[in-house]
């Protein structure tokens, strides 16, 4: 498929707003799962590690599944994988109102909502990507801020539809909601070259042309037995004589050249159809070396590794507060008078404002936005080691609403990672990138809640949450100091396929 220049407007606008009610849908209850999360400790008796497990998978499987996600998207298209993640999402929510135990849950909630959410996710970026390149990072920034008005809305309604339907009835129609995806996902419309060759055409292209002059070959050998057979009715038109011995001559001449000409054009074919065989085995061969290569090469560069180690280490500290902070609140024993806003819900308002004010901050030309993303990270750690001093509604609060703006730096992650590996590879590095954050999703939280179960109380944990953010952080910013540029610079000769990140980008 050939892609035209982004247009950066347009259908793009379009393709903007079908991508924000997605992620509203299909990220609203997963983000917002802290309010089921205390359901389910009270409805199956299990640890604060093992039940948070539930939270952790749904976050973290479809981004674990994220090199899969993006061969799905490149080979299908986004538009056929939104409609069919929409329908895994809802039947995962309705499947888990039915839930008997923990473990039910793991599956219909964790890895089939999930796996859906990671499709739908990776959808939504590439083809947002493919759309707009100067106004990628406030296209970026708006639609991923429906994931963070989705905590925000779902947080509260969930927690209404469980005081008036159950946890059961909530889950059934937090998942008759989640329907409205199809509707999202058949107006993503691909962008595609208006001079692109027919399908019909396409297809022939790709026939060797081996099989044209076998073609062209077969063709000949029909004339020929056609000019054979005009040639004798001519010649005995004019000699007027009924010879029957030559008649029965010449017919047996002429059965024996075509029984030779089909079995020299049965071998032909046969032949030409092994061939063909064996370039397709090797081509297909060929797809999976180069993508081993390209994985290669994408580790090669250093501000690459170092992303997807500080993205570990990110999803590892970062995300346990957005799933815990309800428990956090009340562990610390805050009465409910003085609980006036759902955390959770802090935490997803702020969020959409931090994605939308990081994205447009990344459009302008003096903004870096990897010391941008960097800066976020530093922040987070220190305030992840601050919350184990709050013990007072108003201060958790606060910050939650401060960490969840700096969560807002998923807005400007594919920002980084375009510039970092360019819009060509962008697919496959971020899928990449994308697993180490799912797995970091996954063990996030069930690492914090092991440290509860084991201390009794959470301040431990999120100190070791900050120091894995802080960590990611540093080592992030220890890549990409301009000496290393410099380094380069004065090489005599750079090795082939790599590539440089400009610290000073002007982008």
């Amino acid at each position: 498929m050939v892609f035209r220049k982004p247009p950066d407007g347009g259908w793009g606008w379009v393709i903007v707003v079908v991508s924000f009610f997605t992620q509203f849908l299909c990220y609203g209850s997963p983000l917002a799962v802290g309010v089921l999360y205390v359901e389910w400790l009270d409805a199956f008796g299990e640890g604060k590690g093992k039940t948070a497990w539930v939270g952790s998978l749904a976050n973290g499987i479809g981004l674990l599944a994220s090199p899969i996600c993006s061969i799905c998207v490149s080979s299908f298209g986004a538009r056929p994988v939104a409609i069919f993640s929409g329908f895994m999402v809802a039947g995962g929510l309705m499947m888990s109102s039915f839930a008997p135990n923990i473990y039910f849950l793991y599956l219909s909630y964790g890895i089939v909502v999930g796996l859906g959410c990671g499709l739908l996710y990776t959808a939504t970026v590439t083809i947002t990507c493919h759309y707009f390149d100067k106004r990628r990072g406030l296209a970026l920034g708006l639609i991923s801020t429906g994931s963070s008005v989705g905590l925000f809305i779902y947080a509260a309604l969930q927690r209404e539809l469980i005081d008036l339907y159950g946890l059961d009835g909530c889950l059934l129609i937090v998942g008759a909601l989640s329907l409205n995806i199809l509707a999202c996902g058949s107006l993503m419309r691909p962008l595609e070259s208006s001079d692109s060759p027919s399908p019909e055409k396409t297809c022939i292209d790709k026939v060797p042309d081996q099989y044209f002059v076998y073609h062209e070959k077969e063709k000949t050998a029909e004339e020929n037995i056609s000019i054979l057979e005009k040639g004798y009715i001519d010649e005995k038109c004019v000699n007027n004589v009924p010879d029957y011995k030559q008649e029965s001559i010449l017919n047996k001449n002429v059965l024996t050249s075509i029984n030779v000409n089909e079995k020299d054009t049965y071998k032909k074919k046969v032949v030409e159809q092994t061939n063909l065989c064996k370039q397709l085995a090797k081509r297909k061969w060929q797809l999976y070396l180069n993508y081993w290569e390209e994985t290669v090469v994408l580790f090669k560069n250093k501000v690459f590794s170092a992303l997807f180690v500080a993205i570990l280490l990110f999803d590892i500290g970062g995300f346990p507060p957005s799933l815990l902070m309800e428990d956090v609140a009340r562990s610390a024993n805050i009465s409910e008078d003085d609980y006036h806003v759902p955390l959770i819900s802090i935490i997803g308002i702020m969020t959409a404002v931090g994605k939308l004010t990081l994205g447009i901050l990344a459009d302008f030309k003096w903004v870096n936005t990897l010391y941008l993303y960097v800066s976020t990270l530093i922040m987070m750690g220190m305030a992840l080691f601050v919350i184990p001093f709050a013990k007072s509604y108003l201060t958790l609060a606060m910050l939650s609403g401060f960490l969840g703006f700096l969560t807002g730096n998923w807005s400007i992650f594919p920002y980084v990672t375009t510039k970092t590996v360019g819009i060509e590879k962008l697919t496959h590095a971020y899928g990449i990138l994308m697993f180490f954050a799912g797995l970091g999703n996954s063990l996030g939280p069930p690492i914090v809640g092991w440290f509860y179960d084991w201390t009794q109380e959470y301040d431990t944990a999120f100190y070791f949450s900050g120091f894995c953010v802080l960590l990611g952080g540093f080592l992030l910013l220890l890549a990409a100091l301009p000496c290393w540029n410099t380094c380069a610079n004065q090489s005599p000769k750079l090795p082939p396929n790599t590539y440089s990140y400009k610290v000073a980008s002007s982008a």
